[in-house]
């Protein structure tokens, strides 16, 4: 007995809790499973665990960038900040939970594994579960489960224990599998059958896109016909998006502190000090502003690393066990069944609603100010135009995510209070954890347990509502728009 018990304790220790090669484990066993070479296991096993790495060091990085930028906003102003972005509300997530809760650092890890098999089961007995798709996009699913993972430990006092990650990762599990079934029947009218669902961050977003657009529009009057302007094409390329995106937000932060604050030891305890005699403060500015696009270029690449193992060993062990589900993939793949003008209106109109928002909450003074994050304000709100545009055309389009940039500061700004992560610089910010997953929060916080329990209800009747409202029930497990 204690040779098992020293066994599961350094397997705890050195494994579940170093999450690299938690990673790394899992695309072992799963290439292991799918009878690939060894060498293409062991090469899957250390890509797998250095793109981890990789995302760990470009997560410091951006902790100690934005770090004494917090702490200069709340000496001078008293206010914190967050950026709504995913990857930085990954690293502030992840920064929390090993400040705050130090024995479930694993957690979020050990769930995204959980809840990937509570979406095979539910898949597995879908003539029960209605459930008919497979969330296989593996770097969202990472970003997801860290985000549920404090939502629940911080929430829920109650699963702060040993059966906390199993409730991480069933629901994590039950989200993944029911909001990427939603999007089935949109996805396929918009892509005449394509075959596939999305799994990404704006599946109760798409189903009440499709539900809502024809109502606010002409589909016949689609952006097409909407003449953007030529400049607007440079935000294709991420690394300039988001180093414009940084330079304008922290680039208009930094100067409204000034040289003085930012120079003054007593202030800026960590991170980069600002040194007057070796740099000019308007250098130090774009330096600073650059550095945060450089740590989140270094971080995506590190996803990419390790989620493209990880999805290669989902998908295969996926195809063998669910032929015939549909698979839950980037919303970047609906966007060549669009118009080509939907992605930059999206995105264009999303902005101006997260501008005006973020205005309002200066002029009301809010304790938490909001900075806008590249993720959020493009793929959120792209992906809402190419739908609405599909059914509503462009009033539709502009409408919709216009309102989504709204959303997406102002219930940001309630997420950062709820979750207390203003000392912390980011949240998710992309619109399904706007909503519903703040008011998700707001359920465990006042009713715990029961809060949970009803989570994960409301989310099993969700497929059973799609089933039952369906016309020809075999067409539904086919997927065709009705």
């Amino acid at each position: 007995m204690e040779i098992l018990t020293s066994i599961l304790n350094w397997f705890s220790q050195n494994i579940l809790q170093n999450p690299a090669f938690f990673v790394g484990l899992l695309v072992l066993v799963g290439y292991a499973l799918l009878k690939k070479p060894a060498h293409d296991v062991f090469a899957g096993f250390v890509k797998a665990t250095v793109g981890y790495m990789i995302l760990n060091v470009a997560a410091g990085g951006l902790v100690s960038t934005f770090r004494p930028i917090l702490a200069a906003l709340n000496f001078k102003f008293k206010i914190g900040a967050a950026v709504i972005d995913p990857y930085f509300g990954l690293t502030a997530a992840n920064t929390k939970i090993v400040e705050e809760f130090p024995d479930f650092v694993g957690a979020a890890t050990t769930a995204l594994l959980i809840g990937f098999g509570v979406n095979i089961l539910l898949v597995a007995l879908r003539k029960v579960t209605k459930v008919r798709t497979l969330f296989i996009t593996g770097h969202i699913m990472v970003q997801q489960a860290a985000t549920i993972s404090l939502m629940v430990l911080f929430l829920i006092p109650q699963l702060r224990n040993a059966w906390g990650t199993l409730a991480i990762g069933v629901i994590c599990g039950l989200y993944w599998a029911v909001s990427s079934n939603m999007t089935v029947e949109a996805t396929q009218r918009l892509t005449g059958g394509g075959g596939f669902a999305i799994g990404h961050q704006q599946q109760f977003a798409i189903w009440f896109v499709d539900k809502i657009a024809d109502k606010l529009g002409n589909k016949e009057e689609n952006l097409d016909n909407l003449k953007l302007p030529k400049f607007l094409s440079i935000f294709h390329d991420t690394v300039v998006a988001s180093a414009t995106l940084m330079l304008i937000f922290f680039g208009a932060i930094l100067t409204i502190l000034g040289p003085e604050i930012m120079s003054n030891p007593e202030v800026i305890t960590s991170g980069t000090l600002y040194s007057p005699e070796k740099q000019s403060f308007f250098m130090y500015v774009i330096q600073t502003a650059f550095t945060f696009s450089v740590y989140l270029f270094i971080l995506m690449q590190g996803v990419r690393m390790f989620v493209a193992e990880l999805t290669n060993a989902f998908q295969g062990i996926s195809s063998k066990l669910l032929p015939g589900s549909f698979p839950a993939v980037d919303v970047a793949a609906s966007y060549g069944f669009g118009s080509p003008n939907a992605v930059l209106s999206g995105f264009a109109f999303g902005l101006v609603g997260q501008l005006i928002t973020i205005a309002l909450l200066v002029i009301f003074k809010s304790p938490i100010l909001i900075i806008t994050g590249f993720v959020p304000v493009f793929f959120d709100n792209a992906a809402i135009a190419v739908y609405a545009d599909k059914r509503g055309g462009w009033k539709a389009a502009t409408i919709l995510s216009f309102c989504s940039g709204v959303l997406q500061v102002a219930v940001g700004a309630i997420a950062v209070a709820l979750l207390d992560l203003a000392n912390f610089g980011g949240y998710h910010g992309n619109i399904d954890f706007e909503i519903p997953w703040v008011p998700f929060g707001y359920l465990f916080k006042y009713l715990g347990l029961a809060g949970y329990v009803l989570v994960c209800v409301l989310l099993l009747v969700i497929p059973q509502l799609q089933y039952a409202k369906a016309k020809d029930k075999e067409a539904y497990y086919r997927g065709e728009a009705q």
